[in-house]
């Protein structure tokens, strides 16, 4: 277990996590600086008309192909310094930036309320802090299809949680975390067409993508749900008979002590009130909520969006969480800045404004994680060390 913590933070991977972040949001920043974009004025105001030079039947304000030139036109071109320069920067647009951070706050302190719930308080304050910013920095170092799961359970067990207590806490984490996501998007899909969530461009193939996972996730659900409260045997048996094969033999003591442990906190787990459950599910609706309204605030900061604007923005997060669970990147990187763009490039038909905006999410949202971990990380390992000793 050790070794699989030490390769989760082996110092190539801090640097490749942020060499493709910086290198990402640099591009990003240099792609959307470095061109002009057309913006519709009043009739007779602009120097350019609009021409469907490609034929899709829509405005692509990014392409000078397909502006011409003209006295009394109803475009006008700008590059990016201009761009930036009509955001008012006033205090209501740094007031939405700060409720941004405070996002970010809420989803982590949710988080640390549902290890406490799940613990049964076992875990201080201040551990849950430890236990949550090394989760999330192993999580920020991994691809999307992967995460700090095994890590999870080595820092749970090192603050003195049996090692199969651990496995069925981060167990349970998986199920809620994937049950908030099935049970909230039918309920927002009842008030907002699955249609207006994806660009017009590529929406099938993203819907597709979508449903699949969707899909997959529900699945996983049933799958967690059964192997800590229906059938609480179910991990201890899968331990069990994987340690048979003939090279991981010696690793069957270890496997079925941890099984046991497995199957004795699903059995203690099932005995908890509904209260205990509603807490902690509450915990996960708090801390997603939170994570979410991130780039709703962001968005907020510099355009002026209505109630049903913010709630479609929201509703497109659960897509564009999809995307980043499938990411091969760390952190998504890369893929969250498409995604960003492709998803709500219907709220701004500015790429300056797009780009910066993504980048301030990227900014907000991933890299602090990054750079938390490395500070809390080594000083973490050093007081496990002194117990040790």
């Amino acid at each position: 277990m050790s070794d699989s913590f030490e390769k989760a933070f082996s110092k190539w991977k801090i640097y490749l996590a942020l060499f493709l972040g910086l290198s990402i949001s640099g591009g990003i920043l240099i792609y959307s600086f470095t061109r002009s974009e057309f913006h519709e004025v009043e009739k007779g105001t602009g120097d350019y008309i609009w021409k469907d030079t490609n034929h899709n039947k829509r405005i692509d304000y990014s392409d000078p192909e397909e502006f011409i030139a003209v006295p009394n036109g109803n475009f006008e071109q700008k590059n990016a310094y201009q761009v930036l320069s009509d955001i008012s920067w006033n205090s209501t647009t740094f007031f939405w930036i700060f409720l941004a951070l405070l996002g970010m706050v809420g989803r982590d302190l949710g988080y640390m309320i549902r290890i406490r719930i799940l613990t049964k308080n076992q875990l201080t304050w201040t551990q849950s802090f430890h236990v949550i910013m090394i989760w999330e920095f192993a999580s920020a170092l991994a691809p999307g299809v992967m995460s700090g799961a095994t890590v999870a359970m080595f820092i749970l067990n090192r603050e003195k949680i049996a090692l199969g207590k651990a496995t069925a806490i981060v167990i349970l984490t998986a199920f809620l975390d994937n049950l908030f996501y099935v049970i909230i998007i039918p309920i927002l899909f009842l008030f907002i067409p699955s249609g207006k969530l994806f660009p017009s461009a590529g929406n099938e193939s993203m819907m597709a993508v979508f449903w699949t996972g969707f899909s997959v996730f529900a699945l996983l659900c049933i799958v967690l749900f059964s192997s800590i409260v229906l059938y609480p045997k179910l991990v201890f048996k899968l331990l069990t008979f994987i340690t048979r094969i003939p090279l991981l033999k010696r690793f069957q003591a270890g496997a079925a002590k941890t099984g046991n442990d497995v199957k004795t906190t699903a059995i203690e787990m099932k005995k908890e009130p509904f209260s205990f459950w509603l807490k902690a599910f509450g915990a996960t609706v708090f801390s997603w909520s939170s994570r979410f309204l991130v780039i709703n605030f962001i968005m907020q900061a510099f355009l002026s969006l209505g109630f049903l604007q913010q709630t479609q923005i929201f509703t497109k997060q659960f897509v564009l969480w999809m995307f980043l669970r499938i990411s091969p990147t760390p952190g998504g990187s890369g893929v969250a800045e498409w995604a960003f763009g492709e998803l709500l490039s219907e709220f701004s038909t500015s790429i300056v404004l797009l780009g910066t905006m993504a980048v301030l999410w990227r900014l907000i949202s991933y890299f602090p994680y990054l750079m938390i971990g490395s500070i809390i990380l080594p000083r973490w390992l050093a007081r496990q060390g002194k117990k040790k000793d």
